[in-house]
C-alpha cells in the first residue's frame, strides 16, 4: 500500500471528516491545478506556526528563477523620524532605456511574512519583457511591527522612487504599484494614501489576488484552500493590533473600508474563483468602476489563492500571468510611452 501524501496524514489523523471536507473543496478546483500540495493548507494561529510558515517562505524564494540579464541589487533608504532603515531590491534589465517606467512591487505573505526575493521571477521578468525598472519593498511586518510600519516603508519606497527619478532614470509620470495578496492590499492603500498626498503621482495599481477588506474575517462561510479563514483572522488581528472588528475606523487599515474611491489610479485586479479573496476584489473591482475608475477585473475559474506559485507550469496559470504583465505593460511599458 502507498503512503498517503503527508497533508492527507495530517487531515486523517484528524479524522475522517477532514478528508470529506477537503475532498468537496477540491471539487471546485481545475483539474490542471490540483495536486497533493492543494491537500495542504497555511493555518497560522500563534507564534510557533508562524514561524514555520515564515521558514517554509524562505526556503521557496531560494527556488526562485530570475529572468536573463537581470541582476537584483539592494537599495537602502536612509531612517527617518520613528522609521528605521528600509531595504529594497532592484530589477533591471541590462538593456533598460531611459527614461522608464518603474514599479513599485509590495510581496504576499499576509501582512505577517515574506520577503522580496519570493517575487525574484515575477520581477524580473517584467523587467526584463516590459523594459521598466521594479523596487520590491521590504517592507516590516506584523506582529513585531503592526500598522501603518508596513504601510509607512510601501510609501517611503514610493517617494524615494520619485525623488530618485533622474538617477534611476524613471519616467515620474509612468510609476506604477503592485502587489501579490496582502502585498495587493498594501498597495490598495498606499494607491489611496499617494492620491491624498497629491505629491507622489501612481499611474497604475496591479493588484494580484488583493488582501483587501479587514470584515472578511469576521464572516463566516466554507472554507478556502491554502489561504483559510483561520489564517487570514488571526493575520489580520496581527497587523492591526486587535482582533478585527467592525469598528476599525483609522485610515488605510484595509483598503475596502474607504468609502470614497473617486480619483484613484487606474487598476487591474486578477483573482480566482474559489480563493478567500474572491468577494472582497470582485466587490473592490465594481466600486472602483462605479468611481469612475477604469477598472479591469479578471476572474480565474477554479483558481485558488496563490495557484500559479504552486503549479506555475499549468496552462491557465500561465495565461493568468501573461494577463497581469500585459496589463502593466500597457499602462507603463515601452508601448504606453509611446502612446503618451
Amino acid at each position: 500500500m502507498r503512503p498517503l501524501p503527508v497533508a492527507i496524514t495530517v487531515l486523517a489523523a484528524a479524522g475522517g471528516v477532514g478528508i470529506v471536507r477537503r475532498r468537496r473543496q477540491l471539487a471546485g478546483v481545475a483539474p490542471e491545478l490540483r495536486s497533493p500540495t492543494t491537500w495542504a493548507s497555511m493555518s497560522l494561529r500563534g507564534p510557533r506556526s508562524l514561524q514555520a510558515s515564515r521558514r517554509l517562505i524562505s526556503l521557496a524564494s531560494v527556488a526562485q528563477v530570475l529572468a536573463p540579464g537581470v541582476t537584483p541589487r539592494d537599495e537602502r533608504i536612509p531612517a527617518s523620524g520613528d522609521r528605521p532603515e528600509l531595504r529594497v531590491v532592484v530589477y533591471e534589465h541590462q538593456s533598460r532605456k531611459h527614461p522608464s517606467g518603474a514599479l513599485v512591487w509590495i510581496h504576499g505573505g499576509g501582512l505577517v511574512m515574506g520577503t522580496p526575493g519570493q517575487g525574484d521571477g515575477l520581477c524580473s521578468r517584467i523587467a526584463a519583457e516590459l523594459g521598466v525598472l521594479v523596487v520590491s519593498v521590504d517592507y516590516r511586518l506584523a506582529p513585531e511591527d503592526p500598522f501603518p510600519a508596513g504601510l509607512d516603508d510601501c510609501f517611503a519606497a514610493l517617494e524615494w522612487v520619485h525623488e530618485r527619478a533622474d538617477e534611476l532614470g524613471v519616467d515620474r509620470e509612468r510609476v506604477a504599484i503592485g502587489g501579490d495578496s496582502a502585498g495587493g492590499g498594501l498597495a490598495a492603500t498606499l494607491a489611496q494614501r499617494a492620491h491624498d498626498h497629491g505629491m507622489v503621482p501612481v499611474c497604475f495599481q496591479l493588484l494580484q489576488y488583493p488582501m483587501l477588506d479587514d470584515r472578511t474575517a469576521l464572516r463566516s462561510g466554507p472554507d478556502a484552500l491554502v489561504w483559510t479563514r483561520r489564517s487570514n483572522r488571526w493575520a489580520w488581528g496581527a497587523y492591526l493590533g486587535h482582533p478585527a472588528s467592525v469598528n476599525e475606523s483609522r485610515p488605510y487599515a484595509s483598503a475596502a473600508r474607504r468609502v470614497d474611491l473617486s480619483g484613484l489610479p487606474p487598476a487591474w485586479i486578477g483573482v480566482g474563483n474559489i480563493d478567500l479573496f474572491h468577494d472582497e476584489g470582485v466587490d473592490y473591482a465594481s466600486r472602483l468602476a462605479a468611481a469612475g475608475v477604469p477598472c479591469d477585473l479578471y476572474v480565474e475559474p477554479g483558481m485558488y489563492h496563490a495557484a500559479e506559485q504552486l503549479m506555475p507550469g499549468a496552462p491557465s496559470m500561465a495565461q493568468f500571468v501573461e494577463r497581469l504583465v500585459a496589463a502593466l505593460n500597457a499602462a507603463i511599458g515601452a508601448q504606453a510611452s509611446t502612446n503618451g
